[in-house]
């Protein structure tokens, strides 16, 4: 099998980008020819068709919603070796990234000098928030890119895939039983808000008619505040699992409704679509992809 060369996976990653071929081409200073040779021969290599085509705009197949975050991380490694042997001679520029607070001291921070290694010119500062503030000050230019699992509904944001974030729903080891709604008015539901509560990864999950009514709501914002009050036994929650993985195995906390595991969702790394640094957040994102969480 003859491997994919850079250009034909940089014009993959532009057609996946701009869902149209002729865009895409003048992106990469190609022909509309010439482009869609390049995509053709590079779905022969791989043995696998990546874009659907219509008379107005293409779409990845299953499959090529597979390759494209390998490709992406190829593209950036292949920029970062650039960016590794250039260093001495390149100016040294900042990037301010956006995180919530429990990720942001259990991932991000610990990983900082890691994340300096061959990027000397580089200097990374953290600015910490909810979503919603992290989403704005990538909006307006206060943060050059975030860290969040939010699903995306602000125009004008391109976004890199990080790490899957799986869920599960937890209580104290000496907590009441949990195995359905009927047990629900036993409890208190924990959550983040009441306009976008964690629980619903559970509910979209849950094939159940019945509601779920629980005997008290208590919302706290912070996915530490609500694990640290689950722990003490004041409630129930659905939580990130690399959040509550530890105290899951220490005996503190219990899986309940584990018939019903939370769908998961995915971290990814978001910037203005105008950002001028874009490929220094994509050489970014390739190395937080390979930083496990924690």
């Amino acid at each position: 099998m003859t491997l994919p060369d850079l250009e034909s996976l940089r014009c993959f990653a532009a057609a996946a980008r701009h869902q149209n071929f002729r865009a895409a081409a003048k992106v990469v200073a190609l022909s509309p020819t010439a482009f869609s040779e390049r995509i053709r021969r590079l779905e022969e290599q791989l043995c696998a068709p990546l874009f659907e085509r219509t008379t107005r705009r293409i779409t990845l197949t299953p499959a090529g919603e597979r390759v494209l975050p390998q490709v992406e991380i190829l593209l950036a490694t292949a920029s970062g070796l650039r960016s590794v042997a250039a260093a001495a001679s390149q100016p040294p520029f900042e990037l301010t990234i956006g995180t919530r607070f429990e990720l942001g001291l259990s991932w991000l921070v610990p990983a900082l000098d890691q994340l300096q290694l061959g990027y000397p010119h580089r200097t990374l500062h953290l600015r910490f928030g909810d979503t919603d503030d992290l989403v704005r000050a990538v909006v307006v230019g206060h943060a050059d890119a975030a860290v969040s699992s939010a699903r995306l509904t602000v125009p004008g944001l391109e976004h890199a895939p990080l790490h899957e974030e799986t869920y599960v729903a937890v209580a104290a080891t000496a907590a009441p039983a949990l195995d359905g709604p009927l047990d629900a008015p036993q409890h208190t539901l924990i959550d983040a808000t009441a306009d976008l509560p964690l629980f619903r990864y559970l509910l979209d999950a849950a094939p159940v008619t019945q509601p779920w009514r629980f005997a008290r709501y208590e919302y706290l914002g912070a996915i530490a505040a609500i694990a640290q009050r689950v722990v003490a036994g004041k409630g129930v929650a659905v939580l990130p699992q690399y959040l509550v993985q530890v105290d899951i195995q220490q005996g503190h906390l219990r899986v309940v409704l584990p018939q019903w595991p939370p769908l998961a969702d995915r971290f990814r790394l978001l910037w203005r679509r105008d950002h001028p640094r874009r490929q220094a957040l994509l050489e970014l994102a390739a190395q937080l992809r390979n930083l496990p969480l924690q």
